[in-house]
């Protein structure tokens, strides 16, 4: 079958990315094998490919969001059969027995795996997955619609859960990528009041026909103060805007993997019990949950389809900010 195998991180000029026929993988007693559809590109990825995440494996396939049909099911799997449409996540294993994993909060388990990071992910025409780690996906969901649901969606919901946001309240989104394109649509289905800030002008004028109720540059405070935030630029020092741009109580969550460091700020910009915590990860809960909730609104997402020969491209794009909305590689047999 063909891949996308990182042997080496590097520069995205270098095209990190090398298309090659490996041998197909063979799924153990608890796995699936799953034909991959689609699967979208995550700044993530991008991370790995360039080495700004240190590699967990080298050769490896890179790939968290991955959509497929169940081709083979391992020997001791209940509860799916061939045929079955599936979606992969980030989490790509735990260990059940620690005291994370048994509360529920496998996301934090110490033995944690991540798809296409510590094992092949979704750039390639087949994969396997753990079956308790494999999600249903809704029947009216397309495959590229959903791709971009599996990381950039369900930590969006994940961050959304996490900020505590309620109905009525002042929610602010600092970047608008991916992510933030679901989270918006999230937030305003709960009955929220949603700020945008951002770099970008395109960005900008996405959140306001999304139904934002003020868009902004990073340093823009809003109209009001925020009752909570999420940043999602790797960017310490717009975690310091958001925090500014706090109410008192308020909290700011950072859905970021790597950031760049946070520089130093004054304690009144914390005082008052403001809170910044971090998301880490996605648990199985998260996405169940998220999958059912994004049929049901419906999430309408933007997606830029590339061949998977294209993978550096779509990276190249992304890292350059050309991407509206979500890249997804096809396998164009």
């Amino acid at each position: 079958m063909r891949a996308l195998v990182l042997d080496q991180p590097g520069s995205i000029e270098s095209a990190p990315l090398r298309l090659r026929t490996i041998a197909e993988p063979v799924p153990g007693p608890d796995e699936l094998l799953l034909r991959v559809t689609a699967c979208a590109v995550c700044r993530t990825d991008l991370q790995i490919a360039t080495g700004d995440l240190e590699a967990h494996r080298l050769p490896v396939v890179p790939g968290h969001q991955a959509v497929g049909v169940v081709e083979a099911v391992g020997s001791a799997v209940e509860g799916w059969r061939t045929g079955d449409r599936a979606g992969v996540t980030w989490l790509a294993g735990f260990d059940g027995t620690c005291r994370f994993c048994r509360s529920g909060r496998e996301n934090l388990c110490p033995q944690a795996a991540f798809t296409g990071w510590d094992r092949d992910g979704g750039f390639a025409e087949g994969m396997t997955v753990r079956a308790d780690v494999t999600v249903r996906l809704p029947a009216a969901m397309d495959d590229l619609a959903a791709a971009p649901l599996l990381c950039g969606g369900v930590i969006g919901y994940r961050a959304l859960r996490l900020s505590g946001i309620e109905a009525g309240r002042r929610l602010g989104l600092y970047g608008f990528g991916a992510s933030a394109l679901q989270a918006i649509q999230v937030a305003r289905h709960w009955g929220c009041e949603v700020h945008v800030a951002s770099r970008s002008r395109a960005d900008l004028d996405r959140a306001t026909a999304f139904g934002a109720a003020s868009v902004g540059g990073y340093d823009d405070p809003p109209p009001a103060p925020l009752d909570a935030a999420i940043t999602f630029a790797p960017v310490g020092s717009v975690v310091v805007a958001a925090l500014r741009a706090l109410d008192r109580g308020g909290t700011v969550v950072i859905n970021a993997i790597h950031l760049d460091g946070i520089p130093a700020f004054d304690y009144d910009d914390l005082w008052w019990e403001r809170s910044i915590r971090s998301v880490a990860n996605v648990t199985r809960r998260d996405a169940t949950e998220y999958l059912e909730l994004a049929a049901t609104i419906p999430i309408r997402t933007e997606v830029e389809v590339h061949p998977l020969a294209e993978g550096n491209t779509a990276l190249g794009r992304l890292e350059r900010g050309e991407i509206a909305g979500a890249a997804v590689l096809v396998m164009d047999r």
